[in-house]
């Protein structure tokens, strides 16, 4: 299974429910506070064209935030890319 690392900040709902999707599937992942660390925020924002949080990976694919991350599980994609 490929690793999983969601990128946050303090008081995210988004990040909260994408920290609980993940959960309820059993999918281990490694979170990241961006808050601690504004040069890797700033990076990854302008890496990756997203302002906002989460920033979700799989492996090394970013997949976006918490929407993105719920339509990948509905879809059944997100067992698929995990899997790769």
């Amino acid at each position: 299974m490929k690793s999983v690392i969601v990128y946050t900040s303090p008081l995210c709902t988004y990040c909260v429910r994408a920290k609980q999707l993940l959960q309820s599937l059993d999918i281990p992942f490694e979170e990241k506070d961006l808050s601690a660390d504004p040069a890797l925020a700033e990076s990854l924002s302008t890496k990756h064209h997203w302002r906002t949080v989460p920033m979700i990976f799989i492996g090394e694919e970013f997949i976006g935030g918490y929407d993105d991350l719920s339509a990948l599980n509905l879809s059944g994609e997100l067992q698929k890319k995990l899997n790769g």
